[in-house]
């Protein structure tokens, strides 16, 4: 039968397509992705929605035993959900990859992730460099691969989409270390945490990937109804309550007109923005 990987898009249980939810009505069984991004919603509401039973699939089960998700796959039909676009994470084509070896047919049901519906906030797609993950920094581990691929775009003057951290079902380390298995609370980086996390790293390498004063757009729940997208400098977006998760940034590259025209209703100080159509 069919190994179905369907998008579920951004906010809640109505953000699926048609296409995706007639998918699923007709699967024997329903996994949901949970670890590299949310819905803002509650599983239940999604079951309630599609009439059946969601089975949580967390890193764990995804990355080491895909084989309880495609088992059976080749005799009915099996439906993996994922946040976003199915494509918006390598795991996702792994998983399609094992099922191909194994001779399942793939479908793909796609809907709008955080990497086109950022065009949101007024900067145009096309004017995008390569997109950089920003993780939380430990006192011990402090990454900074993100800093060369910033800069990069800069100097072609591209506008860089920074996607933050989220951390779900993580093991504690000193438990693991006694023999126990305890998970460490949902976790999920703030635009504050990688501000303060670029700043450092721009002050180690000095490279002048960006400043303080670097123009940057914070976004906060996209599509929700309360999503908000305030643009500023870097110092200045410290300072800026962005409210619950999810969060994205976007340091600018060069502005056109166009874009600039667009960016000034959501500037720090600006008046209450109406809502575009």
């Amino acid at each position: 039968m069919v190994l179905y990987l369907i998008g579920l898009g951004l906010y809640d249980e109505q953000d699926i397509t048609l296409r995706g939810l007639n998918a699923i009505k007709q699967c024997q069984r329903v996994y949901l992705e949970a670890y590299t991004s949310i819905l803002l919603c509650d599983k239940s509401r999604l079951e309630q929605l599609y009439g059946k039973e969601v089975v949580v699939a967390d890193r764990e089960m995804v990355e080491t035993e895909a084989d309880k998700i495609l088992e059976g796959a080749d005799q009915y039909d099996v439906a993996f959900l994922v946040v976003g676009d199915p494509f918006g994470a390598t795991t996702h084509t792994d998983l399609q990859l094992r099922a191909r070896d194994r001779c399942i047919p793939v479908k793909v049901v796609h809907n709008a992730s955080v990497m086109n519906a950022v065009g949101a906030c007024g900067l145009q797609l096309y004017r995008f460099g390569e997109a950089v993950s920003i993780v939380f920094f430990t006192e011990t581990w402090r990454p900074d691969s993100f800093y060369d691929k910033i800069r990069a775009n800069k100097k072609l003057g591209l506008h860089t989409l920074c996607l933050l951290d989220i951390k779900v079902k993580e093991p504690d380390l000193e438990a693991l270390a006694r023999g126990r298995t305890v998970y460490e609370p949902p976790s999920y980086m703030t635009i504050n945490t990688a501000l303060e996390q670029l700043l450092e790293i721009e002050q180690k390498r000095g490279e002048c990937a960006y400043s303080p004063n670097a123009l940057c757009v914070g976004i906060s729940r996209l599509q929700a109804d309360d999503q908000q997208i305030v643009v500023g400098s870097m110092q200045q977006l410290l300072d800026v309550d962005f409210g619950p998760p999810l969060h994205c940034l976007i340091i600018a590259g060069d502005v056109h007109v166009v874009e600039e025209e667009f960016l000034r209703y959501y500037r720090i100080g600006a008046a209450q923005p109406q809502q575009l159509e």
